[in-house]
């Protein structure tokens, strides 16, 4: 393992003058396949964008990387606020590289696009991940999307890829029952509990739960061992009670991150997961699925931006929103009105 040399160019900035600094999309995916780390900045920055001529770009860019992504394990990591996410990801990152892997981390930044501001925690929270060549570290803004996951977050995961990182680790804002759209990200979905917050019962329920893959109770050390443990048995037995499942081998375990505890072990169950995956075509078959639900949903995405934009329909949108605010139309009757004007009466 090698100290990083690289401050993750590309990431303070503001995008005056942006466009002239960059090469054409085709060098540009060049560079990124070369392992660039300012290609791969750049290139993120752009789809990061909500100007049209970068969205156009990043566009162009994604369809000449995309024959050489799609060999990574996508790991989506998501838990509350001071569950350990962070550390718990430097441990691990650290131990893929050691192994041999190069490890890029995407973590999910309620912040804006503007000010970037996680990146300088990220970096001190991650303190032994962030010095390796072998691993990159970017914050993704979350935006205005929902579920506390980047509306562009896919790419950036492709782009990666693209690059030569084999381990992917999207780490969310870890802010309730929305986080459950990191599950439509990644290969594999880990939720990161404590022990003794109040929250066991309470996090019993359906969504996340149901989701989880992988469940683990960090900070199993010291005073918070026994309760560690006690807190793994009772999600274990939930788990039986959910029923049909997406994953009905999902698995509970302890770890401390501080102390590096269990990550071996972490380590093993998601490389045996992987592999078994991929075996049986489990893998490519819920890639296609989440390839089918993005689709919809930037299909959504785009019309409600072309309703925004277009004057007589953000208009006819907003009365008949005040319509079925005020009781004079149900939402269904509102909606059948809308469609009707948009397609002329034509079903």
């Amino acid at each position: 393992m090698k100290k990083s040399r690289h401050l993750h160019p590309g990431l303070s900035g503001k995008t005056s003058g942006f466009r002239k600094t960059l090469p054409e999309p085709e060098v540009l995916a060049r560079q990124i396949m070369a392992g660039d780390r300012l290609a791969l900045s750049r290139a993120l920055t752009l789809v990061e964008s909500r100007k049209p001529e970068h969205r156009q770009m990043a566009g162009r860019v994604i369809r000449h990387i995309l024959p050489h992504t799609g060999n990574s394990l996508r790991t989506g990591i998501t838990g509350v606020p001071g569950a350990g996410k962070s550390t718990f990801i430097d441990r691990l990152g650290t131990e893929w590289v050691r192994q041999g892997h190069r490890v890029a981390v995407l973590a999910i930044d309620p912040s804006s696009s503007l000010n970037r501001g996680s990146i300088l925690g990220d970096k001190t929270r991650m303190e032994h991940l962030a010095r390796l060549d072998e691993a990159f570290i970017r914050p993704i803004p979350s935006g205005d999307f929902g579920g506390g996951v980047a509306r562009h977050t896919r790419e950036a995961v492709l782009l990666c890829e693209a690059a030569g990182f084999d381990r992917i680790v999207v780490e969310t804002v870890g802010t309730g029952q929305g986080e459950t759209y990191v599950w439509h990200l990644t290969d594999i979905l880990i939720l990161l509990k404590i022990p003794g917050a109040g929250d066991e019962l309470q996090g019993i329920k359906r969504g996340i739960m149901e989701m989880a893959d992988l469940i683990l109770i960090n900070k199993a050390d010291g005073e918070l061992a026994e309760q560690a443990e006690q807190a793994a048995r009772m999600f274990q037995t939930a788990l039986h009670y959910f029923g049909s499942r997406p994953n009905e081998q999902a698995k509970v375990m302890t770890v401390s991150a501080l102390q590096n505890k269990n990550i071996d072990k972490v380590i093993e169950h998601l490389e045996d997961f992987y592999g078994q995956a991929q075996a049986t075509g489990q893998l490519e078959a819920k890639r296609r699925r989440q390839a089918e639900y993005w689709f919809d949903e930037h299909l959504d995405e785009g019309f409600r931006q072309y309703v925004k934009n277009h004057p007589a329909l953000r208009q006819l949108a907003g009365q008949l929103r005040l319509d079925v605010l005020g009781g004079k139309k149900t939402p269904h009757e509102a909606a059948d009105i809308f469609w009707e004007k948009f397609t002329g009466g034509k079903s």
